[in-house]
This record gives structure tokens, sequence and C-alpha cells, in this order.
């Protein structure tokens, strides 16, 4: 193996990583545990913002900073199923977040891919849909978002 190849990581189960999340971030739960994981991809995953009160806002459409946290949240949890626990240490900094529809009250889902994971820099792309009951209905997207997370030394 060559200096600037890394060693392969063994890959964190859903579990896992909500364990993980649970012990350095119990905060993200506070109020109600509203962002679950559905599934982990190869370079990625699906996370769910279930519909609750408090992230509504005046009006009757889920707020802003919800969806903000959704991706924020769901970029980790896809850092830390591709990197294992060599992504803990990994920050935000930036994120740009494109509303693109009033959402219902009803579930999102965020669907994360990274785009590029590099020994620094990690950038991902979140694409945020209304969840619906009706298979027959494709999900409306809601909010587009791209990110970039450091991996400090």
């Amino acid at each position: 193996m060559t200096a600037d190849q890394q060693p392969p990581r063994e890959r964190l189960s859903i579990a896992d990583i909500d364990r993980l999340i649970d012990l350095h971030f119990p905060a993200v739960h506070y109020g109600a545990r509203v962002l679950f994981t559905d599934a982990l991809t190869k370079d990625g995953a699906v996370i769910r913002l279930v519909n609750h009160p408090k992230n509504m806002r005046p009006g009757g459409t889920v707020s802003g900073p919800a969806m903000f946290t959704l991706a924020d949240y769901g970029v980790y949890v896809a850092i830390l199923g591709t990197l294992g626990e060599a992504g803990l240490p990994a920050v935000t900094t930036n994120i740009t977040l494109n509303f693109i529809r009033r959402p219902q009250p009803s579930d999102l889902i965020g669907h994360v891919q990274l785009i590029k994971t590099g020994k620094r820099l990690i950038v991902a792309e979140v694409k945020i849909e209304s969840a619906t009951d009706n298979a027959m209905v494709a999900p409306d997207l809601v909010a587009h978002v791209m990110a970039t997370y450091a991996l400090p030394r």
C-alpha cells in the first residue's frame, strides 16, 4: 500500500451510526427524535425527517431550518456510513440550500450522494422530497442542497 492510499475501512451499519450520533451529538434529537436513516448506499444515504409540530412554521409548511437540519444530518450520516468512525471529526464548511417548492406537512426524504470523498474535503448533494403514500405519484422535489465538509487532521 502506497503512502497516498488509505486502508480499507469497516462500513458502519445504521444502528452503529445511530449509536455514535447519540453518544457524540445527543442534542440533535432535542425535543423529539425526528431524523431517521432509512438506508445507507455505497456513497450516500436516505434520511427521513418525520412530520412533527416542532418542524412546522406558521402557514402550515415545513420550516427552512428543519430542511437545513435534514441535509446537514444526512451528509454527516453518509460520511460515517462511507468512512466509518474516521468520519467523526468531519465538520460542515459550506452548505447552499435552494428551496424549490413549498412542502406540505408530511415527512421529508433526503437523498444524499457523496460526490467527492477526498482526504480533506467531502462534497455532497442532497435532494429533499416530500414523502407520499401514493406510489403512483412521484414525490415533489422541495429543496436542493450542495454541501462541503472538511476532515480535520
